[in-house]
Formats: structure tokens, C-alpha cells, sequence
């Protein structure tokens, strides 16, 4: 099943009780709000699914496994309202995560920013190829991590999680990221990440569904009142995102980059 949103797409494959969700945006896999609702809704749909033992969650391309928010839709927002309702989106995909009885395997093929942190944190297992830096940008942008950030604090501890928040320009290392905890394998190259990911999503295929749940259950113990919060801290990103600041650096994001003389 694919489903088309916006220039992007999500799209559902199943195999000997596998399901591999794979989404795709052509700005650097990044996410705009009927992208994250598709992409909610399908995680939602295979935790429902007594067929599906276990989930990968991937992105196309080779360069960048999520750039985070859509700048498109950041620029568009005019009302706390309206960006409720934006930030929110990623609520609901971590939200997703966490609450499926199955295991998620992220496959993490490249930079994740922002956003695509704080999915690689809501998988129960990332897999990554080296090369995949890191990055939380939102201060820059004028916001801060706030919806991810409850997932990146409880995968990398609040130690990492600050100094990812804090220095929000510089990139750290897909070995950093190991170091800490975000990754669980880190591989040379793609090839190898395959091989490592479909290893173990057959093992796990095989393994009892009703002993993964309970599994799942103890390891995100604590996290029961994250639909509240994330929707809380999603208003606190709505707010901020309106802010003459935030206007600014949007702006000169997006603002079309002179061309050099040859």
C-alpha cells in the first residue's frame, strides 16, 4: 500500500509477519502534518494487526533519514492554533511508537535532524550506518525540542539530551550517538545495516508476540501520561514558533541562495 501526501509518500509492505513502514519527502524527508498523520496512522494500524510481529520503520534516499519539521508549513503558521495542530503531528507518531505490542526497528541511513532524532530515540532498536550525525536544531530555530524531546531525554539521558538541546548548531557523530545510547549497531555501510536489520526482524518474527509485548510494556514503563505531555509541550511549540525570531530564521532559511560566479 502506498499512499501519496503532499510530494511524499508512506508507503506499508508485509512479509512473513514483518511490516516495513517507509515514508519519503523530496526536502530531505522532511515532514509536513499529512505526512506525520499517514505516518501515525499506519504505525497505529500494524500495532492492530495480529499478523504484524514486528515493525521497520524506514525512509527513502541515501543522504538524510529526517530532516524534522517541514520549513514549508513552519512558514505558514500563523496562529498558536495552527501550530498546535502542526507539532502535534509528531506527538501522535511518538505517541504511535511507543503504544504498538510490537518491537519498532528504525533502519538509519543517514543525518537525522530534529525531528528524525527524536524518531530514531522512539524506536525500541535503531540501526545505523556510520556517517548518520545528529543534530537538534530547534533552538536555532527560535522553538526548542519539546514534543521529541521526552523520547530523546529517555534514549539518551538527560546529560546528552541537554547538550544535543543546548548547542544547537553542531552535529554530533553517529558514534556519539551509539556512545549514548540513540543507536543500538552502528555499521560501515548500508549493506551491512540490511543484513543486521533483517537478521534480527526474522529473529524476532519467530519470537513470541505475547512475550515482546510485555517486554515492550516494562521498557517503556513510566511513559503512560505522554499523551498529555506531548500535546502540552506541542502548545508550547506553537507558541514559540510565531515569534519574530522564528520569523527570521525561517525566512532566511528559506530565502533562495545566490548563485556563484564561475
Amino acid at each position: 500500500m502506498i499512499e501519496q501526501v503532499t510530494d511524499g509518500y508512506v508507503k506499508v509492505e508485509r512479509e512473513h509477519g514483518i511490516a516495513t513502514i517507509e515514508f519519503f519527502h523530496p526536502q530531505s524527508n522532511s515532514l509536513p502534518g499529512k505526512l506525520l498523520s499517514t505516518l501515525a496512522k499506519d504505525i497505529h494500524s500494524e500495532g492492530l494487526n495480529p499478523e504484524t510481529h514486528v515493525i521497520i520503520l524506514r525512509s527513502a534516499g541515501e543522504k538524510v533519514f529526517c530532516a524534522g519539521a517541514s520549513f514549508d508549513e513552519l512558514a505558514a503558521i500563523s496562529n498558536e492554533e495552527e501550530g498546535y495542530h502542526f507539532f502535534s503531528g509528531f506527538a501522535q507518531v511518538i505517541n504511535a511508537m511507543r503504544k504498538v505490542p510490537q518491537f519498532i526497528i528504525a533502519r538509519i541511513q543517514g543525518k537525522c535532524i530534529g525531528g528524525g532524532v527524536g524518531l530514531a530515540a522512539a524506536a525500541d532498536y535503531a540501526i545505523a550506518v556510520e556517517g548518520a550525525d545528529i543534530k537538534l536544531s530547534e533552538l536555532a530555530v527560535g522553538i526548542g525540542p519539546f514534543v521529541v524531546g521526552p523520547a530523546v531525554e529517555r534514549k539518551l539521558g538527560l546529560s546528552a539530551f541537554s547538550q544535543l538541546t543546548i548547542d544547537a548548531t553542531n552535529w554530533r557523530s553517529a558514534d556519539w550517538a551509539r556512545r549514548k545510547g540513540l543507536f543500538s549497531e552502528l555499521h560501515t555501510d548500508i549493506a551491512a545495516v540490511d543484513d543486521a536489520i533483517g537478521r534480527l526482524s526474522t529473529t524476532l518474527s519467530h519470537s513470541s508476540p505475547a512475550a515482546m509485548q510485555e517486554i515492550k510494556k516494562v521498557l517503556w514503563n513510566g511513559t503512560e501520561h505522554w499523551d498529555e505531555l506531548l500535546q502540552e509541550r506541542a502548545a508550547i511549540s506553537g507558541r514559540l514558533i510565531l515569534s519574530d525570531h522564528s520569523k527570521r530564521f525561517i525566512q532566511k532559511f528559506k530565502a533562495p541562495k545566490p548563485s556563484q560566479a564561475g
